[in-house]
């Protein structure tokens, strides 16, 4: 079975994902039943501890997902517990320039291009079923490895960032960029500057990924070339969907 990356490396494949707030396998499983591709479990803006993120990765690869997580923050302090547990990347926000970057790809990379640490009997190693040979090939080629690039400053020295060794994609934060550049969302500024990013990350060869409120944003950025998109969040889709027929019941 093809792994994430090679996934989003087939021509024209766009993946379709969303943000899992929740740690409840019941939510899992209809997000899996809906169709999506991919979950990013959310350890940024989202009150999950490693247990329940655990439980989130392990329930979505049940279900048929691929399951990413997005790390709490830049320091790459969890990324070894999260790796070790199956996952099959991660996000990690706010990476501001290549240092930062090339800090935390340090962590996810095994000695001695890195400093990983070898977990063999862990769930990443299947227990020890898998040989050290096998853990330590899957680890440093078929983990997904994204930085999000959130300012203008980041995006500006995109090339640098996604030249770092073990950057392997990259997702753009559209709102973090606006609240960056003082500038509406869609501003002109910041279009060429999302732009700029696409032609990079296609140039490298590497998945660019975004994140949206609903389908027809969705659409648009799958249109626009983007390999990879998270559509709303569990928790939001639930609520949108509460308060919608409260509306109607009231109205």
């Amino acid at each position: 079975m093809a792994n994430f990356l090679q996934t989003l490396a087939q021509p024209g494949s766009c993946q379709l994902g969303t943000w899992v707030k929740l740690g409840t396998l019941e939510t899992l499983e209809a997000l899996a039943l809906a169709g999506f591709d991919f979950v990013v479990i959310d350890m940024e803006h989202a009150p999950h501890t490693y247990e329940t993120a655990y439980r989130c990765i392990v329930g979505a690869q049940g279900f048929g997902m691929r399951a990413l997580v997005r790390l709490p923050d830049s320091n790459g302090t969890d990324v070894q517990r999260i790796l070790d547990s199956g996952a099959d990347g991660v996000l990690v926000p706010r990476v501001r320039c290549a240092e930062e970057a090339r800090q935390v790809m340090d962590g996810m990379i095994f000695s001695p291009r890195g400093s990983r640490g070898l977990g063999i009997t862990s769930r990443a190693g299947h227990w020890g079923l898998k040989t050290t040979a096998q853990y330590v090939e899957h680890g440093n080629t078929a983990v997904f490895r994204g930085v999000q690039l959130e300012e203008v400053e980041a995006l500006r020295q995109a090339d640098q960032i996604m030249g770092v060794e073990g950057v392997n994609a990259v997702f753009v934060g559209a709102g973090d960029l606006a609240l960056s550049s003082g500038k509406p969302a869609n501003h002109p500024d910041n279009a060429a500057l999302i732009d700029q990013l696409l032609t990079t990350a296609r140039q490298l060869g590497l998945p660019c990924g975004t994140a949206v409120g609903d389908a027809a944003m969705a659409r648009q950025a799958r249109e626009r070339g983007f390999n990879y998109v998270m559509v709303s969040n569990d928790l939001s889709l639930f609520a949108k969907a509460a308060a919608e027929l409260v509306r109607g019941l009231k109205n």
